[in-house]
């Protein structure tokens, strides 16, 4: 059994829903779908749920939401019509308004709508049973989900051998209020679904063929990769790469189900594959996995004679930052010097303060930030078992002229990690790309 789930782009408009429908009944095994409210139909449109959110701020400050409630409206009431649905949406539609206007509903509820219609909409096509998110996705008082009561809660409501629609997106809480996850949510409650009921494959349907191995705005045309591990994933993502929920990972990968993102506008395209490991498929040309990075970081360095034989120096440092609340990224460093690589964003407030703090805790005898500087990952499967690649990197970054400001390789052998100037980032990925992927 699948459990599928079915992005914005993939719900826009009947021509979409088209489609779903024609994934569906390709493979019977896709009984359990959960979809997100619909998305933008072409680049000047609008996502419902951005339409909901501003509806909801016209009615705080008191202005009439009217015309964008008849957009969001509209577009359920179209779909319904082109694809000749036996729904009336009209009456929860017209009380939806009136609560609106009455400020009886919650921001998370009314957010949810575009889901829940998506939703109903959906089941009325395909014939499949409706179940609400409300009615399973229970929340714990901390806004944690219950997973234990979820899962038999859903378990509980699906009709065996019958297909069954669900909104993502939210939830309820204890006392029965609607919550909703932060944006992207509807691919966490795909994976919740999946674990609940301990699905063969989840897979989550958007619009590209699988994880692109570079951004398309940097690289022309990349690659899809085909198989990527959980941890493969989990680097890529804190690396800078826009790849699934993050939170959409963890109750699949605790019941090790694999998910394949896969394109609705092309369906045949075998998209990318996730799960814990490929031992039985190691490619041995392939060794890098995915290319991604993030600018503007800052690097705080500071040096000290014998300072390898002293104790609690780095501990020191990041005792200062963690009196200001920051998280450090990385922490290269050598004999008598050491570094710590973090978001420029996180000290630029308190920048001499934190200065001043390291230098009176360390005693150090340089202390430099440099600011400016854009960190890049090579990601890939066992890449410190592969012989030279870091300097088949380096070399073809030296050779495009790209100075490197800094060298991190962790021992889990999963990335390369070095900094470049912000300049220089967008050519440090195209020529990492045009190197060992094509």
């Amino acid at each position: 059994m699948k459990v599928v789930k079915f992005g914005g782009s993939s719900m826009a408009d009947a021509g979409q829903y088209r489609k779903v429908r024609d994934i569906l009944l390709a493979d019977p095994e896709r009984m359990v779908v959960i979809v997100s409210a619909a998305g933008k139909r072409s680049k000047d449109d609008h996502k419902i749920t951005d339409l909901l959110y501003l509806c909801h701020s016209h009615v705080k400050y008191g202005v009439d939401c009217s015309r964008i409630f008849k957009m969001i409206s509209s577009r359920y009431l179209d779909i319904q019509r082109d694809l000749d649905l036996d729904i009336d949406l009209m009456p929860e539609l017209t009380d939806l308004k009136r609560r609106i206007d009455a400020k009886s509903i919650t921001r998370e509820e009314l957010v949810s709508r575009g889901e829940y219609f998506s939703a109903k909409l959906m089941a009325a096509y395909l014939g499949f049973q409706f179940i609400d998110a409300a009615d399973w996705v229970i929340f714990n008082m901390d806004g944690t989900v219950n997973q234990t009561d979820s899962y038999r809660a859903l378990r509980e409501r699906i009709t065996p051998g019958h297909g069954a629609v669900i909104p993502g997106f939210y939830g309820s809480m204890p006392d029965g209020t609607i919550h909703t996850f932060s944006r992207g949510g509807s691919d966490i409650t795909g994976s919740l679904a999946a674990a609940a009921l301990d699905a063969d494959v989840y897979e989550n349907w958007t619009d590209v063929s699988g994880i692109l191995m570079a951004d398309p705005r940097l690289v022309d045309d990349p690659q899809a990769i085909p198989e990527v591990t959980y941890d493969e994933l989990r680097e890529l993502s804190y690396s800078g790469a826009q790849v699934l929920h993050e939170d959409s990972i963890f109750p699949v990968r605790e019941k090790n189900i694999p998910v394949n993102i896969r394109n609705t506008n092309d369906p045949t395209a075998p998209g990318t594959m996730i799960q814990e490991d490929f031992d039985g498929n190691n490619d041995p040309d392939r060794f890098i996995t995915g290319i991604t990075g993030k600018k503007d970081f800052s690097i705080i360095s500071l040096s000290k004679r014998g300072m390898s034989n002293q104790v609690g120096v780095l501990y020191k440092v990041l005792k200062v930052l963690v009196r200001h609340n920051i998280s450090v990224d990385y922490v290269p460093n050598g004999i008598d010097n050491v570094s710590v690589v973090l978001p420029t964003s996180a000290i630029e407030k308190n920048l001499y303060t934190i200065m001043a703090e390291i230098k009176q805790e360390v005693e150090p005898d340089t202390l430099d930030v440099h600011h400016h500087i854009a960190v890049v990952a090579a990601v890939g499967r066992r890449m410190a078992f592969r012989p030279g690649i870091s300097g088949k990197i380096f070399a073809a970054l030296g050779e495009s002229g790209i100075n490197i400001r800094m060298i991190n390789q962790g021992p889990d052998e999963l990335n390369i990690i070095f900094g470049v100037d912000n300049k220089d980032f967008e050519a440090a990925i195209r020529v990492l790309y045009n190197s060992f992927v094509k």
